[in-house]
């Protein structure tokens, strides 16, 4: 029996199918976009609509899994309405500290739910192959958000090429960057907590990272080895 998305025209039922794979896309593309979009009232608008497709397309992906949909609009709902918020007032504390507020458990949920989806049955399917990805992506926003709420609770919590004093709060990007390479460990980073707050969460985030990649090699080796018997 064919389903919604099969009805939809060819690439749409394709992106129907693969909702983890539309979340990740997303996630690229806000990272590809940002940077380009900086530096104006419009831009930043245009970057609070990448983000909204990618809390929307995080809810459609944990449609697809084992998990509480209810859960993630209650969390993801407030979330929409901050990230325009947030797109119209990104220095204001109150709006930023309210939006990692809902954004940091929202993203920490969405992950949840991929990987749950990614051992909830013996197949590896392609949208799971996606969530691979994605689930990776997902965690390193919301430690992002959580690096954004440690700045305005803790001013000079992080500094960088742009603010070496820590006097100028760094902004969204750059937090997800150093949030990108804290995940990967890869220790690249030119931006970096220098407060004891700051750099705990730095330091769950490195830990969430390395337990993350032994957690999907350890499913990958264990379907292999059920294929094999």
């Amino acid at each position: 029996m064919p389903t919604a998305a099969d009805r939809l025209p060819r690439p749409l039922a394709a992106l129907g199918r693969h909702p983890s794979g539309v979340l990740l896309g997303a996630q690229l593309l806000v990272v590809l976009a940002y940077p380009a979009l900086q530096g104006s009232d419009l831009g930043l608008a245009f970057a609070g609509v990448f983000q909204l497709l990618v809390l929307l397309a995080a809810v459609a992906a944990v449609r697809r899994t084992p998990a509480l949909t209810w859960v993630a609009l209650l969390l993801g709902v407030p979330a929409v309405v901050l990230t325009v918020a947030e797109a119209f007032q990104p220095d204001s504390d109150g709006v930023v500290l309210a939006s990692a507020v809902f954004h940091a458990p929202f993203y920490f949920f969405v992950s949840y739910a991929l990987i749950r989806y990614l051992f909830h049955d013996d197949k590896v399917t392609r949208d799971e192959l996606f969530a691979t990805g994605a689930a990776f992506t997902v965690v390193a926003w919301g430690f992002a958000y959580l690096y954004a709420a440690a700045q305005v609770l803790w001013p000079g919590a992080f500094i960088s090429y742009t603010s070496p004093t820590g006097a100028v709060p760094l902004d969204w990007f750059e937090l997800l960057f150093l949030s990108f390479t804290a995940m990967t460990s890869v220790g690249l980073s030119d931006v970096y907590p220098v407060l004891a707050h700051a750099r705990s969460l730095v330091m769950v985030e490195q830990v969430a990272g390395v337990f993350y990649v032994a957690l999907v090699v350890a499913r990958l080796v264990g379907l292999s080895a059920r294929r094999r018997d």
